[in-house]
Order: C-alpha cells, then structure tokens, then sequence
C-alpha cells in the first residue's frame, strides 16, 4: 500500500444505488470500499425483520446486488470492505457472505464487529434518561444500539479481515478505521483522528459531497445520470483530499463539499463521536486541482466516557394518505376535501369509543404550505397540488376506518380529484419513535468475531472532554449605507438535516468578503422568526448559532422544529431537508454596489 490511502464510499443509505460499487471498484484506484446503510428508521424496521425471521436483520442488498457481483474485482485488486450492513443482526449478514463467497469459490475472511446491541441487555440500563427531556426508558422497546467507534473495526483489520461488517457505528467510523488500521494512528492521536473522521464525514453521505443536493444544482444537473461517488486521498497526516473517478458526473468543488461538511453537525466545536471530539471550526478546504479538494485543518480533543445509544419504541400508529386535486382553487377545495375526511372519521371515532385521533396532519404539495407565512403571494390560488393527509391514533382499528372514508372525497367532496396514490386504501403502521441516551463506554464490551475467534477490544473509556463555552451572542448590526435587500441566496450556499427533533442548517458565504453582511442579517432571533411557523413554542423552540472562521460559514441548530422528528413525525418534511432552501430567501440589507448586476 503506497502512502496514500484511496477510500471510496459506495452508499449514503440503505436503499442507495447499487451502481456506486461497481463504479468505485472499477474505474476509482481504491484501497477500501466503504458502505453507510443505516439510520434510527433502519435500525427499527431491521429489528422487525429480525422479529419475523432470526435470519434477517441486516442490509440484505449489501449481500446479494452488491458484495456477491463484485468479489472476483474486489479480490483482482485486493480492495477490502468495510460496512455497517450487519444491522441488528451482523452475524446473519456474516454467514450470508460466506455462502456467496465460497459459492463463487473465493476465500473470504469476514469479520463482525459485536457490542452495538444492547437489546437484549435493556434492564441493564433501566436508568438511562433520555437527553433531551430527561424522560425515562420507554416500557417496550424495538431497538437499542450504540454508537460505536472506528477502532474495534481496525482490529479487525489487523486481524486480516477482507471484509469487516458492523452493526451500529457513528457513520464516519467506516472510514477511520481503515486510516486507523493503515497508519498506525493511536487512541491519543487526536488532530489526527479528528481529520480522518472529518473525512468520514464528509463521504458518509455518497454523493452529497460530489454535487448531489448542491444549491447551485443547475451546474451539476447534466451529471444526474452517472453522478460521480466520493474518493478520499488521505495522508498519514490526516490531511486529505476529496474527489471522484474520472469521467463521472457531478462536481467536487470548495462548495460542494463544504456543504456536506456542514451536514447535521450541530455545535461545530464539538462534534462528539466516540474516539474523539471533533473541532470543525478551523477546517480550510482549498481547491488544488479539478475534481480535487483538499481538507486541513482539523482539530480533536479527547471523547466522551459515554456512548450515545439510539432506541427507538413504538408510539401508536399512523397512516398516510395522498390524493391530487386540479383546477381553480386547488389548495383551497383540498384542504376542505381534508378536513372533510378527518372531521368525519373523527365523528366516527368518537362515537365508537375509540377516542381522537393523536396527531393529524394536512399538507397541500404545491401552494408553499412548508413556507408558513413566507409563502409567495398567490402560492394558495395554484390550479394543481398533492393533499396529504396523516394521522395517527394508538388503535389500528381507527385508521383502517380513517383508510376506508378517504376514497368518498373522490365523489362526494370537491370538484378535481384526480390522482389517489398508494395503489390503493393505505394501511396503518407503527410509529417507530426515537429514544436518545448516553451510556459509560464501561459498560459496553466490544469484541470482534473473526473465523472462529472472539477477540475483545479494548476501547479508552476514561473520557476527558471539556464542554466549550456556550456561543457568544449575536454582535450589533454595522450601519450599512445606501443599502439595498437582496435574497440569502446571492449571497450564500445552504444545506439543512436533521439532528433528530432538531433541525440543523449550515450556510457559506460565497465570497468572504459577504459573511460580515450574512452574520448580522441571521441572528438567532431573525432565524427563529423565519422559522416560527415550524418551530415549538417556548424555551424548546432555541435557535443556536456557530461561527467556522476557516470556511467563512455559519451553522444553526433549530430545536424541536420538526414535529419529534424522522419516522415520529407526521410532517412532509420530518428531517428538514427543504429548511435552507427555504432559508435561502431570507432578505439581507448589503451596500448597493456589493454585487454584481444579474
């Protein structure tokens, strides 16, 4: 291996094309393949699975359209793999592995890293509190996983593994373990750990780094068809740089990963991941060649002594419904159309002793409902949108009710109705709802199974991270003469996430001679206001605000503004993907002359 190391991530998610792989392998002169499947809403529907079937439990597709196709190039050029595809049940997708391989007739040495789950051990942590509310463990649970580190998957590349599946990693983890594994970086190699996670990072998610879901979409939109999957080049330094295989679409550019980097990180100066805390605010990004950006910067401090754990329990049922509705007054005769339904169902709830529904939500697609009172004039006349309506009750007989009384609005409610999707009358199903906890990395016994070996890893667990000091206020507006009020987008770039109820949003500066301008337009308060319509009421609602002087950026943290949040919300948009496009017209006052004419 020469001294730079070539790691190439081939998915975002558990659904992610499959093509990703097989154009990294091919045509990216890696080192290690590395695939990010799992979230909260995963891990619960894995778990269900798991239920129904002990063999199941894992990213299935990781095995069979991915791994099983690839092994003869994988073996050809001596890549190995790394990927958190085990799920709630790593050992399964162990064994499914080996079937395909010894089928194909190659060797191969899998090894799984086990601890993750803490199911089976719940009553061992009965105490734990959630973080935010402080609420105590639900009753019932469906899953309960921690987060672990990237040196447990090291050990198992010391040991030889051609292939290292996990269950539950913080997403990063992935990809410092091989840089661990390869370099020799130790437990106290801090900046170091720290940049190889920022590296994790930044292709954790595929694509978004390379152009997908980038601002300026139209200078990448050509490449939709062959985007270009994320490459690191990193340095026994930790110093990197991003790009992708040639002839690829897509774009890697200071923006393009920027924005990712920005991606659901919450307090910038302390990124908290289990082998280290992550300081992103002196990160620098250079453009050194096309297709070519490299990362420096990076600073880390010792971890936490805890691991984050993500339960998830369920919390009643839902179901959700999409109609269309045409013609004069669309929004306005779907709404009503909505209402009908629920208001009528309600009725029936009511008088069969079943109680109200728990949550309801209708939403018109297409008249800017999401824009609350930044909605274009005019939006609610549009001639055409999707009605959606979602609700939820904690007896399933109620929505099958709910199921049965929408199709009347086809025939009995407004004029229009013309599209009802779903492929017929949708079904109820469970709210897998989201518990967050943080347990001692004491109590956490981690172990690598490799052929027929446990081998324990010993992961540091003292901690010694010192909490930064709260954000400094929002400094005093500079008087601006002659000034004129142009849209956030002239100005900046924007890329929103979630950070479970919490919506996180991190906006660049295009130039820097902007972010003077940008800095005094976005204030907590201003960005609060702009979001009130989505935000929680009180205290809960704060918006927080980061500076990153290195990347001329700013990032925020909208709490509880996304209705509890992933698979517990009943919003369009439960994750915030559509926040900074939304925030992207946000009005700035710049001196006139600041900008060039459009």
């Amino acid at each position: 291996m020469s001294a730079i190391l070539r790691i190439g991530c081939a998915s975002a998610f558990w659904g992610d094309t499959a093509s990703a792989a097989a154009q990294l392998v091919e045509r990216g002169g890696i080192d290690f393949l590395v695939f990010d499947y799992l979230a909260e809403i995963t891990m619960s529907i894995l778990a269900a699975r798991r239920m129904r079937n002990a063999d199941e439990g894992y990213a299935t597709d990781f095995v069979e359209h991915v791994m099983a196709p690839l092994l003869p190039q994988l073996r050809e050029k001596n890549i190995r793999v790394v990927a958190n595809a085990g799920g709630v049940n790593p050992l399964a997708c162990k064994r499914a592995l080996e079937a395909v391989a010894e089928k194909a007739g190659i060797a191969l040495k899998v090894a799984v890293v086990l601890g993750d789950d803490l199911l089976p051990r719940r009553k061992d942590f009965a105490d734990c509190r959630e973080i935010d509310s402080g609420a105590s463990m639900p009753p019932t649970l469906v899953s309960m996983n921690a987060y672990l580190g990237a040196f447990p998957i090291a050990r198992a590349l010391d040991a030889g593994a051609d292939v290292v599946v996990t269950g539950r990693c913080v997403d990063s983890a992935v990809a410092l373990g091989p840089m661990i594994h390869a370099f020799g970086w130790r437990e106290t190699d801090y900046d170091r750990l720290a940049a190889g996670s920022v590296a994790g990072h930044i292709i954790e998610c595929g694509a978004q780094c390379t152009g997908g879901n980038f601002t300026d979409w139209e200078q990448v939109r050509d490449g939709y068809a062959d985007m270009g999957f994320p490459i690191v080049e990193v340095e026994p330094t930790g110093a990197f740089v991003v790009t992708k295989p040639e002839g690829t679409g897509g774009m890697v550019s200071v923006h393009t990963v920027l924005e990712q980097m920005l991606y659901e990180i919450g307090d910038p100066r302390a990124y908290l991941l289990p082998d280290v805390a992550v300081d992103f605010t002196d990160v620098c990004l250079e453009q050194v060649g096309e297709q070519q950006v490299r990362v420096t910067g990076a600073r880390g401090q010792a971890p936490t002594d805890t691991y984050k754990v993500s339960a998830t329990y369920p919390a009643g049922m839902r179901c959700a419904a999409l109609f269309m509705i045409g013609g004069i007054d669309a929004a306005k005769k779907g709404r009503a159309s909505a209402n009908g339904v629920v208001d009528k169902v309600r009725r029936q709830l009511l008088a069969a002793g079943l109680g109200d529904f728990s949550g309801v939500d209708i939403h018109c697609i297409g008249a800017e409902e999401s824009y609350g009172p930044h909605a274009r004039p005019g939006a609610q006349a549009t001639r055409e949108v999707v009605v959606k309506i979602a609700v939820q009750h904690p007896n399933p007989k109620a929505l099958k009710l709910f199921a049965r009384e929408i199709a009347q609005a086809a025939t009995g409610m407004a004029p229009g109705f013309t599209g009802y999707f779903g492929g017929g009358r949708p079904e109820p199903h469970m709210i897998p709802k989201l518990f967050s906890t943080l347990v001692p990395k004491s109590k956490v016994p981690v172990e690598v199974a490799i052929g027929d070996a446990r081998l324990a890893v010993e992961v540091p667990a003292a901690g010694g991270f010192v909490p930064p000091s709260e954000p400094a206020g929002d400094a005093a507006s500079a008087t601006i003469r002659d000034p004129v009020t142009i849209p956030l987008v002239r100005l900046a770039l924007a890329r929103s996430g979630d950070k479970g109820d919490h919506a996180n949003i991190g906006v660049i500066a295009r130039d820097p001679q902007y972010m003077p301008y940008i800095h005094a337009a976005l204030t907590t308060e201003a960005v609060r206001g702009w979001f009130a319509h989505v935000l929680a009421g009180g205290d809960q609602g704060r918006v927080q605000r980061w500076m990153l002087p290195g990347t001329h950026s700013l990032n925020f943290l909208l709490h509880h503004a996304l209705g509890g949040g992933g698979a517990g919300s009943l919003r369009t948009d439960p994750q915030g993907k559509a926040f900074a496009q939304m925030l992207l017209d946000f009005p700035v006052p710049v001196p006139r002359g600041l900008l060039p004419a459009v």
